[in-house]
């Protein structure tokens, strides 16, 4: 029997040490204990991987969820699931398909007869996905990851400053420093379609946006944080071809385990942005997993940020008048429309599906 010890000690510790550094490198547990009884949150794509996630740990946390969803089988059956883990009565499934500017407004018209809204998370994404437009002419990528989120955070704000504090949570990803964006073909109407590029512009956006619609919410009570998650394994990487390969499958199988997150780790950021109490009054940043960073560069463009949100407001046909920001020590130029010659032409054309995960 003896003999078995040694050997049983050694795997114990080996793999001990393997759960140890996978934690350290992913990140771990959000550290916050904070509650959230009598706050109402929203998560865009929460029927599968992260955002189900997040919406099953808020719930435990006393929150009232509502989880947006495009197939609403999956969402119903998500939401019953986390009512019955959590013994949470107040998680609800709805409907919304970010690919669809007139299902965003739907969804933000039902949102908006809410009492409250304390937290919006966009969620939902899609990645490297083949080449398509979304119901009203736009990248698939740009338009969900991206410009649908502009859309509902814009057409929700003035029941998110109503809440106040309140805060508004956007995942990105570490791709952005790779990210261009490209003001003058923006949905691959011109050029040759790359679906890595795509995806990577969509996420800089996103961090364009953040920074963006922070400084004009500066005093309002709504802070706005973007995040990278880490990398998580979900549905929303089986474009990319990983795994699909015998080498790929057995040999960095064992890399895969320490550096890729399961779904409840990778919604440990979203979660921590949403609760922290210590990050009440924090807006305008970029974390990486649960660490401020500060973003590439060209993240950092003031003048790229007021241009993409003019576009993106043109684009979705929205008439924001948020007022500038008057004490910052940066200012932001005057926001200016669009002329209808310079804006990005959509092809009322709907090819690639899309899963809000």
């Amino acid at each position: 029997m003896s003999k078995y010890i040694l050997p049983a000690s050694v795997f114990g510790t080996v793999f001990g040490c393997a759960v140890l550094l996978k934690n350290h490198m992913t990140g771990g547990p959000c550290p916050s204990k904070a509650r959230i009884p009598g706050k109402t949150v929203v998560i865009t794509g929460a029927n599968t991987g992260i955002g189900k996630e997040t919406a099953r740990e808020l719930a435990k946390r006393g929150g009232r969820i509502i989880m947006g969803c495009r197939d609403m089988e999956k969402c119903e059956a998500a939401a019953c699931e986390i009512r019955g883990s959590t013994l949470n009565p107040h998680v609800y499934a709805r409907h919304i398909d970010l690919a669809s500017v007139q299902s965003i407004r739907r969804f933000a018209e039902e949102i908006n007869r809410e009492k409250r809204v304390d937290v919006l998370i966009n969620n939902a994404a899609v990645m490297r996905c083949p080449a398509g437009k979304t119901q009203d002419g736009f990248d698939m990528q740009f338009g969900v990851n991206y410009l649908g989120h502009f859309l509902l955070t814009n057409l929700l704000l003035d029941k998110l400053k109503d809440s106040a504090p309140s805060r508004v949570i956007n995942l990105s990803s570490l791709v952005h420093i790779v990210g261009e964006i490209d003001f003058e073909d923006l949905n691959w109407d011109k050029k040759k379609f790359n679906t890595k590029k795509a995806y990577c512009q969509s996420k800089l956006a996103i961090v364009l946006f953040t920074r963006e619609l922070a400084r004009r919410l500066e005093g309002s009570g709504v802070t706005v944080n973007a995040l990278h998650p880490g990398v998580v394994a979900t549905d929303l990487g089986r474009h990319t071809g990983m795994h699909q390969s015998q080498f790929s499958s057995t040999v960095l199988s064992p890399i895969f385990y320490l550096l890729v997150k399961s779904p409840v780790l990778g919604a440990q950021p979203s979660v921590y942005l949403a609760v922290a109490e210590e990050l009440e009054g924090v807006t305008g940043r970029y974390y990486d997993v649960m660490t401020e960073k500060e973003p590439a560069p060209q993240a950092l463009d003031q003048e790229a940020a007021v241009r993409l949100w003019d576009i993106s407001a043109s684009m979705v046909g929205l008439d924001t008048s948020i007022p500038m920001p008057t004490s910052s020590s940066q200012a932001v130029p005057a926001m200016t429309h669009t002329a209808a010659s310079e804006r990005p032409r959509a092809i009322p054309t709907a090819t690639a599906a899309v899963t809000t995960a």
